[in-house]
């Protein structure tokens, strides 16, 4: 029963020990109200000193077939050679943009310069995971993995603006060139194939030229020993024709005139151009191929999604959440400070 009545008693005291502790913080109020206020006054004043950030960010995406048109002119069909497709481009595009290539030249090109002399000569390293916390990109969904986005937080909006823009045409500018500079890798190499193609015909051709004179500088020889100057009329029945088809081992039939005019005339050739067949057509797609070039200005390897335009609300500091952060913890802190001030003079006096 004792043991019961003093564990009531505890319960009691406790009860009222608690009730204490509560009075005790309310009469500290003023303590935590000050506390909240210095707290809140520190918040806001950091929110009104520190230098906002604004965010720019384009979105990217694959070209259209319109876009690519140029670079597949000559390609497809009979030439042999594979027309480019917007898969292509826009691989080649999206691995350029992602590139630490581009990123270091960005580094060099225009973040450099930006800042400082006294920042400039710190260290490369640093100063460049930096640059990569303010320039950052990234695909936008899974889902859509074509679709990319280039994003900067600066100071200055106009500033932020201007670098993704040429962050995605410089992107655009060495993806664009590495595929026209493959382009016309193809061209030259389909037309050394057609110049080789020519220079085997014309070869051909010549040693045609020279067996057949070969062989009629034979027929003369016979046809002269047989005395056969002009070719014989041939008679089927009560008409009579002068044969002018007689070829091979009936060549001399064609009588020795006209086998020496014949052989006279395959001699002075200058060219057999004329006799190679499909010659001009193969000259012109020579030509066409040596000359191809695709203008840069007519070819779009990316298109940009929306317009993009300078922000004029900054993303950092977020100025409610941070005022009212400050209050709540500016309150905790009060009541702590009041809480341990409480304690401490209890146990003075039970002391």
């Amino acid at each position: 029963m004792r043991s019961e009545r003093e564990r009531l008693s505890g319960e009691a005291e406790d009860e009222i020990d608690l009730f204490e502790l509560i009075e005790g913080l309310w009469k500290k109020k003023l303590l935590i109200i000050v506390v909240a206020v210095v707290v809140t006054v520190m918040a806001l004043a950091y929110v009104l000193l520190a230098t906002p950030i604004y965010e720019a960010k384009v979105f990217v995406q694959a070209p259209s077939q319109n876009d690519i048109a140029p670079l597949n002119y000559g390609r497809g069909g009979k030439s042999e050679l594979k027309p480019f497709t917007i898969k292509d481009v826009s691989g080649i595009y999206s691995r350029t943009l992602q590139s630490e290539s581009l990123r270091r030249e960005f580094f060099r090109k225009y973040y450099i310069p930006s800042l400082s002399e006294e920042r400039r000569s710190g260290s490369q390293d640093t100063l460049y995971n930096q640059f990569k916390k303010i320039l950052t990109l990234g695909v936008v969904s899974k889902d859509v993995p074509d679709r990319f986005f280039v994003m900067a937080q600066l100071s200055d909006p106009r500033q932020a603006s201007e670098w993704v823009a040429r962050y995605v045409e410089m992107a655009g500018d060495q993806a664009k060139a590495e595929i026209i500079k493959d382009a016309r890798a193809d061209a030259m190499v389909k037309a050394d194939n057609l110049e080789q193609l020519i220079r085997a015909s014309r070869e051909s051709a010549r040693k045609q030229r020279e067996d057949r004179i070969v062989k009629l500088t034979e027929a003369l020889r016979v046809a002269r020993s047989v005395g056969l100057e002009k070719p014989p009329i041939i008679s089927y029945g009560p008409s009579s024709e002068v044969s002018a088809d007689m070829d091979g081992p009936l060549t001399y039939m064609r009588g020795a005139n006209a086998l020496e005019a014949e052989i006279k005339n395959l001699r002075s050739r200058t060219s057999d151009d004329p006799f190679i067949e499909k010659l001009r057509e193969k000259q012109e797609s020579l030509n066409f191929y040596r000359s191809l070039l695709v203008e840069p200005t007519v070819v779009q390897v990316y298109r940009q999604d929306g317009a993009l335009e300078s922000p004029d609300r900054p993303v950092k500091p977020n100025k409610p959440m941070i005022v009212a952060l400050g209050a709540i913890f500016g309150v905790l802190l009060g009541g702590l400070l009041a809480l341990i001030t409480h304690l401490w003079q209890a146990r003075v006096r039970r002391d």
